[in-house]
C-alpha cells in the first residue's frame, strides 16, 4: 500500500509522478516479452504516432533526459568548430553542466539578449555578423527554448522571423522542447504549427515534464541532419536495450490526448496561482504567465517562511525571483494553501 503524501513541491514539473495515462500503457508493455534495443512493436507503433501528430514524415528517438536530448541534437546539427547561438538563459546555457560543447566536441555557445527570456532576428543578426574571421566559431546553429526559461512562449510571427533570419545566414534551427506541450497548449496550435512550417529543422520534445517517467522524443524534420544520430545515441550511452518502456508511456500521452489534456491543466493551474499573486501587496509578478511557470518577487523573509513550511521552489532559475512551476496533477487546494501562506507570510514581515 502506498504511502499516504501530501508534498508541497512546486519547485519543477520534475517531481510530478507518471500519469494514468502513460502508467496503463506502461503495464501493458510490462505484460509481454518483446524485441530489445527499439526493434519492439512499441517503439515502431510510438514513431509512427509521431509522424501522425506531426503530419510529416519525420525521423524519431528516444533518449533518457533533456540534457542528452540537446546536447546530441546539436552535435549532429553542426561541427566542432561551429557555434550555437541562445538566449542567456537558455537551459543549454545554464543548466546542461557544458553537454552541449562536450558531445559536439567543442561547439562555443554565444548568448544574446532578448525580452521576456526570448531570442529575437536583431541579436541573432548581431552575433552572425560580429566577426567573420576564421578565429572566431561560425555561427551555424539557433537553439530556441519554447517554452521558454521563464515561462514565455515564442508564437508563430516571431519563430518565423527567427526562421528568417537563419535562411538568410544558412543556419540551422533547433527547439528546446522541454515544454513544448505547454506551448501548444498557450498557443492553441498545432505541433505542425510550431516546428516545421515554421523552419524548425529538429525538436526535442520533452514527455518527463508532462507526465512520464522518463524519457524525451528528438524529432527531425530536416532528416539529413538525422544520418546516424542512432549511432550517436549508442555511444553516449542514450540507447536503451529495453527501448519499450520509454516508447510506450509516449504512446500513452499520444494516443489519448492526454499529451495536450495535461499541459492545458498546467498551464491553467499557473494562471490560477498568478492571478491570486497578483491581488497580494508584496508579490510582484516577473514575467506574463503563458505556460506553466509563474515567477514572482517575494521578500526574502517571506521566502524563508515558505521553505520553513515546506514548500520547494527555486530562486536561481531563469531571471531570479521565485519560480512556481505546475505539473499534470497540481491542484487548485495546494495553490490555495500557498497563497494562504504567502498571506501570512506577507502579512507577518
Amino acid at each position: 500500500m502506498a504511502p499516504h503524501c501530501s508534498p508541497r513541491f512546486l519547485a519543477s514539473d520534475n517531481t510530478s509522478g507518471i500519469c494514468p495515462e502513460a502508467l496503463d500503457y506502461l503495464l501493458e508493455a510490462n505484460a509481454c516479452d518483446d524485441l530489445a534495443y527499439g526493434n519492439d512493436s512499441w517503439t515502431q507503433r510510438a514513431t509512427d504516432r509521431f509522424r501522425s501528430l506531426f503530419d510529416y514524415d519525420c525521423d524519431v528517438f528516444f533518449v533518457f533526459n533533456g540534457t542528452a536530448a540537446n546536447s546530441l541534437t546539436l552535435a549532429a546539427m553542426g561541427q566542432s568548430y561551429h557555434s550555437v547561438i541562445c538566449h542567456e538563459l537558455a537551459h543549454i546555457e545554464t543548466d546542461e553542466c557544458g553537454g552541449p560543447e562536450f558531445f559536439s566536441n567543442g561547439a562555443k555557445l554565444l548568448t544574446s539578449a532578448g525580452r521576456h527570456g526570448k531570442l529575437n532576428a536583431e541579436g541573432i543578426e548581431q552575433l552572425v555578423t560580429r566577426r567573420s574571421d576564421i578565429h572566431y566559431p561560425k555561427p551555424r546553429i539557433v537553439s530556441i527554448t519554447q517554452a521558454t526559461e521563464v515561462g514565455t512562449v515564442y508564437d508563430r510571427e516571431e519563430l518565423l522571423a527567427i526562421r528568417t533570419v537563419a535562411d538568410k545566414y544558412d543556419l540551422r534551427v533547433h527547439m528546446d522542447g522541454a515544454r513544448f506541450a505547454n506551448a501548444c497548449a498557450s498557443l492553441e496550435a498545432t505541433p505542425a504549427e510550431l516546428t516545421w512550417q515554421v523552419g524548425v529543422d529538429a525538436l526535442c520534445f520533452s514527455g518527463t515534464k508532462n507526465g512520464l517517467p522518463m524519457g524525451e522524443a528528438v524529432v527531425f524534420f530536416n532528416r539529413e541532419l538525422a544520418e546516424d544520430f542512432d549511432y550517436r545515441c549508442k555511444q553516449a550511452g542514450q540507447l536503451a536495450s529495453k527501448m519499450r518502456f520509454i516508447a510506450a508511456p509516449w504512446l500513452g500521452l499520444l494516443e489519448t490526448g492526454a499529451w495536450l489534456s495535461n499541459a492545458s491543466h498546467a498551464n491553467a493551474m499557473a494562471r490560477y496561482l498568478a492571478d491570486g499573486l497578483r491581488g497580494l501587496p508584496g508579490a510582484e509578478l516577473m514575467f506574463p504567465t503563458q505556460a506553466n511557470s509563474v515567477f514572482v518577487q517575494l521578500p526574502p523573509p517571506v521566502l524563508a517562511q515558505l521553505r520553513e513550511r515546506g514548500w520547494t521552489f527555486y530562486t536561481f532559475i531563469g531571471a531570479g525571483g521565485a519560480r512556481f512551476v505546475c505539473a499534470w496533477n497540481t491542484t487548485v487546494e495546494l495553490l490555495d494553501t500557498l497563497l494562504a501562506d504567502i498571506r501570512q507570510a506577507l502579512d507577518a514581515s
